[in-house]
This record gives structure tokens, C-alpha cells and sequence, in this order.
């Protein structure tokens, strides 16, 4: 019986699948294909759960450091700093400011006994910051009132007191780089400041940054009554670039505005820029089990010459016999990317209880939360990472299935049969 080309094409798809799934194939091909499907499965897993473990990673360090980060900084000329009430009052109507507070920032060095280390000291309106970041939030001893109850009080992050052996009701001592005039001579002018609080976020600024009241702050950095700038709150965190470039036109040139991308988004594209780099490192483990279906074609187009033979025979063309092979290969590939998204949804889902587990069973905690800033491995599994992958590794699949079923089709028919 004869088989036109377009019968061929028709049901080339249909013999593949059929192939893949038979009983009657070569034991060696067999093992070969499966191990080649299995090693796509774990590919596309471990990228799909590394994925979801970054996102999770970017998650917390963006909602821990920008809970204590406002949206936008408005820096004031000193010429002009007296008078930031009214402007405070001004920026507070903009549309898309929730909240404005003043601030004063300065780097000093703090001193416990013998213990010094260099901190970033910030003056504000307890009041009105509570409005404009999550540092009332984020208090684990004392109040961010307590900062106004009496002057020079201070607030430290918990892993700054920890460096410096104080605890809530200690005194610390501050250096700031101010000089003071004295009959002896010019000194840098310090002070002694009484802890009545701890803030915990999670992230660096717990080892670096403390807090004093404005007033305390323009006594002790001299300021008299001015302060260097102001901060923003606005309706949402990703309109803050927007809003603070539309403050930006309004106001006088010598005013700087700066939000929160450029302040700290250095961070952030660090960790996209590694999230990048450890996806494609982990993509070239699905491209070498994607290849691994190179040998397996391979394989299959030696033991099924006679039957190439046969089909040519027949009437199939060479793209006929391309496709069959093609199909064989995509299904293997096709069957271990479909396990691997599915076992990689459920790890990535469900990683923290895994992670709870294997401490549990080991008796011992995989992240210690003073060193790591978390005590679990987060997670957020993003639909669109998912069907990059699974993309990706069909186009890997299809590009590794090209060869073999080329060389398929160029089998010759009178060299196959001749031995027959």
C-alpha cells in the first residue's frame, strides 16, 4: 500500500508519540530516555523553586528596608531651612503625599565603655515620622515617643545595642563631626545620650542607625532651629518616582529631591542582576538535559534504520520522518518539563514547612536569624517565572530534537533494505 507525503505528515506526529510510549523499544534506549527525562525534571524544578526563593528574598529585604526608608527626601538649602514649617504644610497637600516629616541626619560615633562604632544619627518628630516610615512599628523595647519625654534620649537598632552592650536605660556617649570652641582649644563636640528604645527590622539599618528627637538634634548638631531636609510619604511605593519628579518641577532648582530607587535601588538591582545570573547558571542544567535527548534520537534513529526504510518506501518524504522524530523528542521532553513544573510549584509552595522539617529532623536551625536577618527560607512563586521556564526549556527541547531527526530523514532506503 502507498502513502502519499501529506498521509505521512499527517500521522507523523501520532507514530512519535506512539514510539515513545512502546514496550518494544531497545532496553539501553530505554534507560537513556528516562534518565534524560529525569534530569529535565529536576531542572525545571530547581530553577522554578531558586526563582521563588529570590522573589522571596527581594520581598523580604524590600519590605523590611523600606519600612524604615520613606518614599522621597527633599533637602532644603541652609539659606532656606528656617523656614521648612511652611514649606512642610505646602508639600503635605501635593497630590499623591500621604505624609512629610523633618529630619536632620548625620554620621557620629557611638561609645559604650570602650566599645565605639560608627552609626548614622537621625533627628525627627517622633509624631510626625510615625506617619511617614514603619519605625514605630518597629519597636521591641520602649516607644518612639519616649524620644520627646526628655531631651537627648536616643533610640537604637537591636543589633547596634548588641555591638555596643547596652540595653534600654544605659548611656552612650556620641561624637559627632562638629567642633566645639573652648578656651583649651577646638574639640569635637559630644554628649551623652540615655537609651529608651530598641527597633528590630530584620536588615542592616538594625546595625547602624539610631534615633534623637529634632529638638535634641539641632542642639546637638547646631543647627538652631533648621533642619537639612524633609521626608515623603506617598499613596504607593512604586508612584513615589513619579510624585517626587512632579514636586521636583515645583520647587526652586537648589532644592534636591531624591526617592527611594535612588537611595536604595542599587540594592535591588543587585538582586535582580543575581537573580538573573543564578536563573541562566540553572537554565544550563535543563540545557544539558535537554541535549541528553540528542543521544537518545540518536539511538532511537539507529535501532528504527529498517523501519525509516520501510516508511520512505511507502511514500514518506524527508520531512515526514524529521517530524516523526521531532514529536518522540518533544515528548520525552515535554512529559519531564510538565513533572518538573508540577514538583516545582508544590516545593516552591510549600518550602518554609520543608525547611521547618529538616531542622526539626536534623535538631539544628539552617538559618540563624542573627546572623541571616530570617529564620525561614521565603517564597514567592510568580506565574510569569513559570512560563519563562517552561518556554525556555521547549525551545531547548525543540533546538536538541533538530539533528537527530534531520539525520533521521536522510537515511537511504536502498542501503538500509539491501542488507534486509
Amino acid at each position: 500500500m502507498s502513502l502519499r507525503r501529506n498521509s505521512i505528515l499527517n500521522y507523523a506526529p501520532f507514530i512519535g508519540v506512539r514510539y515513545s510510549f512502546s514496550r518494544k523499544r531497545n532496553r539501553f534506549t530505554s534507560v537513556i530516555s528516562t534518565v534524560s527525562m529525569l534530569g529535565m525534571v529536576l531542572g525545571v524544578a530547581s530553577l522554578i523553586v531558586v526563582l521563588s526563593v529570590m522573589n522571596g528574598f527581594g520581598a523580604e529585604l524590600r519590605d523590611r528596608i523600606l519600612s524604615l526608608v520613606p518614599h522621597g527626601f527633599i533637602e532644603i538649602p541652609e539659606d532656606e531651612a528656617q523656614g521648612w514649617r511652611e514649606l512642610l504644610g505646602r508639600i503635605a497637600v501635593e497630590e499623591g503625599v500621604v505624609a512629610v516629616s523633618p529630619y536632620i541626619t548625620e554620621k557620629v560615633i557611638l561609645g559604650s565603655g570602650n566599645l565605639l562604632h560608627g552609626a548614622v544619627l537621625t533627628a525627627v518628630e517622633p509624631q510626625l515620622e510615625s506617619a511617614v516610615s514603619g519605625l514605630a512599628d518597629a519597636m521591641i523595647e520602649g516607644d518612639l515617643a519616649s524620644l520627646e519625654r526628655q531631651e537627648f534620649n536616643v533610640v537604637l537598632g537591636v543589633s547596634l545595642a548588641n555591638i555596643l552592650g547596652v540595653r534600654s536605660g544605659d548611656v552612650i556617649h556620641v561624637t559627632v563631626p562638629r567642633l566645639t570652641v573652648t578656651p583649651l582649644g577646638l574639640f569635637p563636640r559630644s554628649k551623652r545620650l540615655k537609651v529608651t528604645g530598641l527597633f528590630k527590622i530584620g536588615a542592616q539599618p538594625d546595625s547602624y542607625q539610631a534615633y534623637v528627637s529634632l529638638r535634641s538634634g539641632q542642639k546637638l548638631l547646631g543647627s538652631a532651629g533648621s533642619i537639612e531636609g524633609l521626608q515623603l510619604k506617598t499613596r504607593q511605593l512604586f508612584a513615589a518616582p513619579g510624585i517626587l519628579q512632579d514636586l521636583a518641577r515645583k520647587l526652586p532648582s537648589n532644592y534636591t529631591v531624591t526617592n527611594w530607587s535612588e537611595t536604595q535601588g542599587s540594592l535591588f538591582r543587585a538582586v535582580k542582576m543575581e537573580k538573573l545570573m543564578v536563573g541562566l547558571l540553572l537554565l544550563s542544567v535543563i540545557a544539558v538535559a535537554a541535549f541528553n535527548i540528542v543521544s537518545t534520537l540518536i539511538m532511537s534513529v539507529a535501532e528504527k534504520r529498517r523501519d525509516i526504510a520501510v516508511l520512505r518506501t511507502m511514500g514518506a518524504g524527508s520531512l515526514g520522518v524529521m517530524t516523526i522524530f521531532m514529536a518522540h523528542g518533544l515528548v520525552l521532553a515535554t512529559t519531564g518539563i510538565a513533572a518538573g513544573a508540577m514538583l516545582g510549584i508544590v516545593l516552591a509552595s510549600n518550602i518554609a514547612a520543608i525547611t521547618a522539617a529538616i531542622e526539626s529532623a536534623l535538631g539544628m536551625k539552617l538559618f540563624d536569624p542573627s546572623v541571616y536577618f530570617i529564620s525561614e527560607l521565603p517564597s514567592d512563586l510568580q506565574g510569569g517565572d513559570v512560563t519563562i521556564v517552561i518556554i525556555a526549556s521547549l525551545l531547548l527541547s525543540l533546538a536538541a530534537t533538530l539533528y537527530p531527526a534531520w539525520r533521521a530523514s536522510r537515511v537511504a532506503p536502498a542501503e538500509v533494505l539491501r542488507y534486509e
